[in-house]
């Protein structure tokens, strides 16, 4: 599955499942009456549309769009902390690429790790070499995680879990 294709399917389950799948729970189904259907009609449309901005050449609408989606689909009064396996989902990649870490400048390892889709020893080895910049607390910036990311944004996933 290529790599817009999984974003697409992740949109549409995600959001499906945090909008969609709660709005048949909270409503009675005569309440509905067809909307359901709809509403699932123009999310296969518009994950499509949202795939197509986090992929595309436009940085400044695919990190807004990826900011808007985070916010949306993981609300809470606490700053966003996905758990690392987050940042492995195709999502999570976008997000990644194209907006960073939503909620902070500067991550451990381990979450760096799994933003670049590499090993903990991999991101000290691109530290060690100047590839990474770290802050003054030790943590590793996520403005070079995605830079790193946009850099090597057209290269296959496989490939990415090397680090030259």
């Amino acid at each position: 599955m290529d790599e817009r294709h999984a974003l697409i399917e992740d949109l549409r389950r995600i959001v499906g499942g945090r909008v969609l799948d709660a709005l048949e729970i909270l409503f009675d189904p005569d309440e509905l009456s067809g909307a359901d259907e709809r509403l699932r009609e123009l999310l296969k449309v518009r994950s499509r549309v949202w795939a197509d901005v986090l992929l595309g050449e436009d940085d400044r609408a695919a990190a807004f769009l990826a900011i808007r989606l985070v916010s949306v689909l993981y609300p809470g009064d606490t700053p966003f902390d996905p758990p690392a396996s987050w940042w492995g989902t195709p999502l999570g990649r976008a997000v990644a690429r194209r907006a960073g870490h939503p909620a902070a400048t500067a991550v451990p390892v381990s979450v760096a790790a799994a933003m670049l889709g590499i090993t903990r020893q991999g991101v000290h080895d691109l530290v060690r070499r100047h590839k990474l910049g770290r802050d003054p607390d030790g943590a590793i910036t996520t403005a070079s995680i995605q830079a790193r990311l946009t850099r090597r944004g057209d290269q296959p996933a496989a490939d990415m879990r090397r680090h030259e």
